[in-house]
């Protein structure tokens, strides 16, 4: 099978990884930069054209959209969508995913374990609010924020309401969320796979930060996980329409608590946390699904 990795950057992690891990199924990898893609629509069908040369002979796609790019990233998938090619991340599931609130609110109504957040026109009612949340301290996120940037702890409701304010005045949308002591600092990233966890790692923050992004510091090891926490994975990606993510949850007294679903979690913490080839997993699942693709074309 031909399968092309969309990715702006070939010598990241994630991107040389799944080369790897296409290659060494015997298939044929490509990378192509989703940003110098053009698409075309025309009476004679959905294309795309890149450096010159139409993209009619791949058989499966995988998306790695930077958050920043998200609109014309998920065109491109979508045009892949429309020209038949398998994709393992939908670009509709994408665009969820990437929308902090709509996810939040997709998970809420699945009935996904995740903190109280609230999200509202505050107009300096920022204490009725808080009162849904409950005490402080309290977590405020900014909606587009991705890393651990935009993730602000308020100590007391005055704390709050200022932060609140600050963010107001710059005409920056926010969510407020309970915060959860007990989780110390500590969350987990699990990483599913069509309808399986293939690997999960717990990710620690330093000393005096309550993020435990890697990128902001943290270390991460692996861990096993409880049936609760693989089912609220599960259930959590499925609810997000995602074949592919990264569930991360916080442990809590309440069970596991969904954070955030990502749509393009990154291969190399969870890989050296774990020791699970992470990107075999992901070919293995393209394999499984561009033939099943490829017999129902031939039978049509």
């Amino acid at each position: 099978m031909k399968i092309a990795v969309l990715s702006r950057n070939p010598k990241l992690y994630s991107t040389r990884r799944l080369v790897e891990g296409i290659e060494k199924r015997g298939h044929e990898a490509r990378v192509i930069d989703h940003m110098k893609c053009d698409i075309i629509m025309d009476d004679k069908g959905p294309s795309i054209y890149y450096e010159g040369e139409v993209l009619n002979d791949l058989d499966a796609v995988i998306p790695r959209i930077g958050a920043s790019v998200t609109f014309y990233g998920t065109a491109v998938v979508r045009q892949f969508e429309m020209m038949d090619v398998f994709c393992t991340v939908d670009s509709i599931a994408i665009t969820r995913s990437r929308d902090k609130l709509r996810s939040l609110q997709i998970l809420s109504r699945s009935g996904v374990g995740m903190p109280k957040t609230a999200f509202t026109n505050f107009n300096k009612k920022e204490n009725k609010v808080l009162k849904h949340i409950g005490q402080a301290p309290v977590v405020i996120k900014l909606l587009e924020g991705t890393q651990g940037l935009g993730v602000v702890l308020a100590e007391t409701n005055k704390a709050a309401t200022s932060v609140v304010e600050a963010f107001e005045s710059v005409k920056t949308r926010v969510i407020l969320q309970e915060f959860i002591e007990e989780a110390g600092g500590a969350d987990i990233r699990a990483f599913v796979v069509n309808g399986e966890v293939v690997g999960a790692m717990k990710r620690q923050g330093k000393e005096g930060e309550f993020r435990s992004n890697l990128h902001r510091g943290g270390n991460a090891a692996v861990i096993k996980l409880s049936r609760a926490e693989k089912s609220t994975a599960l259930k959590a990606a499925k609810s997000m329409g995602l074949a592919v993510a990264g569930v991360d949850m916080l442990q809590s007294k309440k069970g596991p608590l969904v954070l955030e679903v990502n749509s393009s979690p990154g291969l190399e913490g969870i890989e050296n946390a774990t020791g699970v080839d992470i990107a075999d997993k992901i070919v293995e699942f393209i394999e499984s699904k561009a033939k099943k693709k490829k017999k129902t074309k031939k039978h049509a």
